[in-house]
C-alpha cells in the first residue's frame, strides 16, 4: 500500500543536500535489486538545486551511470538552446558531467526540432518513447523507480495546472499544454496517470509561497483543482519540503525538522 511520508529540512540548502544524498542511497538500492533504475527529473529552483548538489556530492559515483534511465515530468516547448528549457539546465547541473549512456536519456523534442513548432506531435513522440521502454507487463508507461516533482503556488506538479484539459486527462500518457499561467506558455507534461506509475514521487518544494499549496495537497484537496494532490507513488510519496513552505501544516502533520 502506498504510504505518504513528510520530511521538512531547515531550508532550502539543506533541503537541496538531503534530497541529492537520499537520490543516491535509492539509486543504490534499486540497481543492486534489479540492476538498472530510472529516474524522472523535474525543472524549478529545488529540483536543479538537488541536481546540483549531486554533481558536488563525492558519493555521486556510487550510482551506475550507465545502468541509469532519464526521463522528464515535462518540458517547456522552446527551443533546444533555450536557459528555460529544463533539458538544457539538467544538463549543465548535472548530466553533462556524469557517464550516462546517451541513448537512455530521454528528453522531450524541442520547438526546433524534429517535430518542428508542434507540441502535439512531441507529446506523441514521448508518450511512443514511454511506450517502448515500458515492460512487457508495464503497459504504455514504464514503473519508474523515482519521479522527481516541484510545485507551484496555485498548485500545479509537472506541467498540469489547476483545471486546465491536462488535469482531466484519463487516457493518454503525455499531452501538449497550451496556455500555461506561467511563461513559456506552451509545454509537453506527464499527465497525472503517468505520474502515479512511478514507484517513488518525491515532490520537492520550497518557500511561503508554496505553503498553502502543500497543506491543502496534504489535507486532501481535489486534484481538478489543485493537481499536486494527485501526484502520488505507487509505492511512495516523499514530501520534501523547508521550514517555510511547511509552514501552513498542523503540530500533527509537521514532523520535526530534518
Amino acid at each position: 500500500m502506498s504510504k505518504t511520508e513528510v520530511v521538512v529540512h531547515a531550508n532550502q540548502d539543506l533541503l537541496a543536500a538531503a534530497a541529492a544524498a537520499r537520490l543516491v542511497t535509492r539509486l543504490v538500492d534499486v540497481q543492486a535489486a534489479k540492476g538498472s533504475a530510472s529516474l524522472v527529473l523535474t525543472g524549478g529552483g529545488t529540483g536543479i538545486a538537488v541536481l546540483t548538489e549531486l554533481r558536488n556530492s563525492s558519493a555521486r559515483d556510487a550510482i551506475d551511470w550507465s545502468r541509469l534511465d532519464i526521463y522528464w515530468g515535462d518540458e517547456r516547448f522552446v527551443p533546444a538552446d533555450s536557459d528555460e528549457r529544463n533539458e538544457k539546465q539538467a544538463r549543465e547541473a548535472l548530466l553533462d558531467h556524469v557517464p550516462l549512456d546517451p541513448k537512455r536519456v530521454h528528453a522531450v523534442a524541442a520547438s526546433d526540432g524534429e517535430f518542428g513548432d508542434d507540441p502535439d506531435a512531441a507529446a506523441e513522440a514521448y508518450a511512443r518513447v514511454l511506450a517502448d521502454n515500458a515492460g512487457p507487463d508495464e503497459g504504455d508507461v514504464p514503473t519508474f523507480d523515482i519521479m522527481l516533482l516541484g510545485l507551484g503556488g496555485e498548485g500545479h506538479t509537472a506541467s498540469v495546472f489547476p483545471e486546465s484539459p491536462a488535469v482531466y486527462e484519463k487516457e493518454r500518457s503525455v499531452v501538449a499544454v497550451r496556455n500555461c499561467p506561467k511563461p513559456p506558455p506552451t509545454r509537453v507534461s506527464l499527465t497525472l496517470p503517468a505520474i502515479r506509475r512511478a514507484q517513488d514521487v518525491w515532490l520537492m518544494t520550497a518557500g511561503e509561497a508554496k505553503a498553502d499549496a502543500v497543506a491543502l495537497a496534504l489535507s486532501g484537496a481535489d486534484e481538478a483543482q489543485l493537481p499536486v494532490a494527485g501526484a502520488r507513488g505507487h509505492r511512495r510519496t516523499l514530501w520534501l519540503l523547508d521550514r517555510t513552505a511547511a509552514g501552513k501544516l498542523t503540530k500533527v502533520d509537521q514532523p520535526p525538522t530534518a
